[in-house]
């Protein structure tokens, strides 16, 4: 039987997801006061995330619009890496994913996906396709002169390593995510220097990086307890 919908969510993520938005406001009233579009991207994405902690199907139609906002934010700012990271591989793949997770709910419960664990050899799989994708992207960045071509190429990585393990519902997608929001932080950092308003959007990953890290260890408790009801 699914859970009342105001109390869906715990005290420990309302708080999380407060503290993200409180943040992600302020961030942008001191520091940009202009960019709507920024705010909006921000506030959709940590909106996505404390869906995706819970496994719900929803996370994924949300960051199907964050990727598409910020793709155009990323443009703004010649991260021609991130904006067809995120345009042409992110969104699609969340597409991709929210289909996986809608087929696979746990014990019928549409608002919860079946934790799945893959194989050895799948991730050996994985980090191939992994290389193959940074090596392609890497000359396709340098082409368009991408600002801060390595970071912008890592976070290409990063990126395939989350949507892939996103899509086959494992819980370590929420630290590739979480290792992918650490170089994004990097990366927003670097063009802050030029460009104060970008700020807020360096707050805005720090916020993710919070929410992905707490998204890892809520799928680790669903998957022992998926497991643990299995038994």
């Amino acid at each position: 039987m699914e859970k009342k919908a105001q109390g869906y969510f715990t005290l420990g993520e309302k708080w999380l997801w407060t503290a993200s938005v409180m943040a992600i406001l302020v961030s942008f009233f001191a520091f940009d006061r202009a960019n709507y579009c920024t705010l909006a991207a921000s506030l959709v994405g940590v909106t996505s995330l404390i869906y995706n902690a819970k496994g719900n199907p929803a996370g994924q139609v949300l960051m199907i619009v964050f990727s598409l906002l910020y793709g155009y934010i990323s443009y703004s700012v010649a991260y021609y890496g991130e904006m067809i990271t995120y345009v042409g591989m992110t969104g699609p793949m969340a597409a991709v994913a929210l289909v996986a997770w809608l087929r696979n709910p746990y014990k019928g419960n549409r608002a919860e996906v079946k934790v799945n664990r893959i194989t050895g050899r799948e991730q050996g799989l994985m980090w191939l396709l992994a290389a193959a994708v940074t090596a392609v992207f890497y000359f396709i960045l340098k082409y368009f002169n991408t600002a801060n071509l390595l970071p912008s190429t890592l976070s290409v990585t990063t990126s395939f390593v989350a949507v892939y393990l996103t899509f086959r519902r494992s819980p370590w997608f929420a630290l590739a995510y979480a290792a992918n929001d650490v170089v994004l932080i990097v990366l927003w950092a670097l063009a802050a220097r030029e460009d104060p308003s970008c700020l807020a959007v360096l707050v805005c990953f720090a916020a993710f990086l919070a929410n992905d890290l707490y998204g890892f260890f809520s799928w680790r408790r669903m998957e022992r307890r998926q497991m643990g009801n299995q038994a």
